[in-house]
């Protein structure tokens, strides 16, 4: 049994409607729920769609990654975070995701996708997210996330714990975290990078 403030209001999408519009459903829905904690575990309830699936009949691996942007933007408005980063003019961005996918969603299924930050390294914030449906993991992503700003430059993750109230050294992130990180990590954007295959 969950605690109250961990348990979400159940958000049911029931037309076909594109990301777009889920995504202005979710930011009037996520106003309406309890308020939680930036570090407790986010969950929205939703239900897999027809424009979810591939030509297999089950949810496409790329709709995952959009379906994530839900979970964290419902955890961030209801924290009152996503409210202050837009003053502020400041916005997250991915910087690296994994997905690992276990067992598939199909038609109508009911599911709970799940939030958590995991913690801070000294560059950007982790979160995992989880696809659970009666109660069994299905699907599961990591993500390295930067948070840029509006008028220039990047947002130091020492601005990001200020605005979370939090210091970020409380909140390390797991050693096999930090070495898919440094494992996955390109290249800055403004080196040079060319493709080379040999």
């Amino acid at each position: 049994m969950h605690s109250d403030i961990e348990q979400s209001v159940e958000v049911y999408y029931g037309c076909p409607v594109n990301m777009l519009l889920r995504t202005l459903l979710m930011m009037i829905t996520s106003r309406r729920k309890p308020t939680q904690d930036f570090r407790d575990v986010g969950r929205v309830t939703m239900r897999v769609l027809p424009h979810d699936l591939d030509l297999l009949g089950h949810v496409n691996n790329g709709i995952y990654l959009s379906l994530m942007d839900l979970g964290r933007m419902d955890l961030m408005i209801r924290s009152g975070r996503w409210q202050q980063l837009n003053a502020l003019g400041w916005y997250p961005v991915a910087a690296s995701v994994s997905v690992t996918y276990r067992r598939s969603l199909r038609l109508w299924e009911k599911y709970t996708l799940e939030t958590k930050v995991l913690g801070f390294d000294d560059k950007a914030m982790y979160v995992e997210q989880r696809f659970v449906r009666d109660d069994e993991v299905c699907v599961v992503g990591v993500m390295r996330a930067r948070f840029l700003k509006k008028s220039g430059g990047t947002v130091t993750v020492a601005e990001m714990g200020a605005l979370a109230e939090i210091d970020p050294a409380t909140m390390p992130i797991p050693k096999w975290i930090a070495a898919w990180s440094k494992a996955a990590a390109l290249p800055p954007g403004k080196a040079s990078f060319p493709s080379d295959w040999s």
